[in-house]
């Protein structure tokens, strides 16, 4: 096995390799397929830009997605067949299902019951593989809880994806933290960050063209893709996380789950309890979402991604420390940390309340 520089110096080349090749994709894509993504109509209810744009980010990802999973082979020539395991075979099947989804999605405007079908088989591929939330003794209520999260992460990640560089700084945070949460913990699962280093760099080769201006949006393609693979990021890395000391501190998971998904968890939740107060389903796009309102309220579409950004970093410290410097959790830790999610998600929630709703 290697040494830690050698490590070091396998994961910095597989992202730096990584990086380029999706600058690259992403540019041969904005040359040649101007048009993938622009359906007539919808995108004006559901993205903040007034101008169309296409949206074929998520090709790229599920590319470099593809790739690292068979480079693992090659980086790591004794454990090439990790790369076999269930659970990885489900999150690639799962991945796959929801990037096809998406990209149907994005072609040509599915129908809710069946984008919502195709989610729910996302999450049975995952639970069928092995890789399911352990938190109650009951497996049925686990397998409930999973097919929620599942969804609800689907979901709210391409609910999130409403304005330039949002979703994509929110998720490389999220796969940044998983990747020191793992290594923290450990043992280091080289397959696991192979393929979160390459999808973080395959994120930040497409932010350079999805930071404000924009000239793409992920779409469809790239959040189901991206919900499915944060939905195993979080069960793999948080749910079903133990302590230091190897035990499994129900608490100290569902704060760590909080924490680290409390971007999406916090803007779902508030355009869902809007939107019902007004009496409209919260299953229709529209300009009302958390950073929306950030932008009523007065900053730029950079300022609110990097709002945005700001409380993800901080949310990565915070989980730093949950992790590293806290052997056995107390109450007093989920007072804490709990605390500070409701600043964060009561402070949203207000600011949706005090700034003024501009209507599709």
């Amino acid at each position: 096995m290697y040494a830690t520089p050698q490590l070091f110096l396998i994961y910095a080349g597989l992202f730096f390799a990584s990086l380029v090749f999706s600058l690259l994709v992403n540019s041969l894509f904005m040359r040649f397929a101007r048009t993938l993504g622009m359906r007539d109509g919808a995108p004006l209810l559901e993205r903040w830009s007034s101008t169309y744009k296409p949206a074929f980010g998520g090709i790229g990802f599920y590319i470099l997605f593809l790739a690292c999973f068979s480079l693992h082979g090659v980086l790591f020539p004794g454990l090439y067949q990790d790369a076999l395991r269930p659970e990885l075979l489900g999150l690639l099947a799962a991945t796959s299902l929801g990037f096809l989804m998406g990209l149907a999605d994005d072609a040509y405007n599915t129908r809710p019951l069946l984008k919502f079908t195709v989610q729910l088989a996302c999450g049975a591929l995952l639970i069928a593989s092995g890789t399911r939330i352990e938190l109650f003794d009951s497996p049925w209520l686990n397998i409930v809880l999973t097919l929620l999260w599942v969804v609800g992460m689907m979901n709210s990640i391409n609910m999130l994806d409403n304005m330039d560089g949002i979703t994509t700084l929110v998720s490389i945070a999220i796969l940044v933290t998983g990747a020191l949460a793992m290594a923290l913990q450990g043992p280091l699962d080289h397959v696991y960050m192979v393929l979160l280093v390459g999808t973080t760099a395959a994120l930040g080769g497409f932010l350079f063209f999805n930071w404000n201006p924009s000239s793409m949006f992920m779409g469809d393609t790239g959040s189901q893709f991206l919900g499915v693979f944060l939905a195993f990021v979080g069960i793999r890395l948080f749910w079903n996380t133990p302590s230091p000391y190897g035990a499994l501190e129900h608490d100290r998971q569902l704060v760590a789950v909080l924490i680290v998904f409390l971007l999406p968890i916090a803007d779902t939740t508030t355009v869902f309890i809007n939107r019902l107060m007004r009496g409209k389903s919260p299953f229709v796009g529209g300009r009302d979402h958390t950073t929306h309102h950030l932008s009523y309220a007065g900053l730029s579409d950079a300022q609110v991604a990097m709002t945005f950004a700001g409380i993800a970093l901080l949310n990565l410290c915070l989980t730093f420390v949950m992790f590293h410097f806290i052997g056995t959790w107390r109450n007093i830790h989920t007072l804490l940390f709990v605390s500070y999610a409701l600043v964060v998600f009561g402070t949203l929630f207000v600011l949706t309340h005090r700034t003024k709703l501009k209507e599709n």
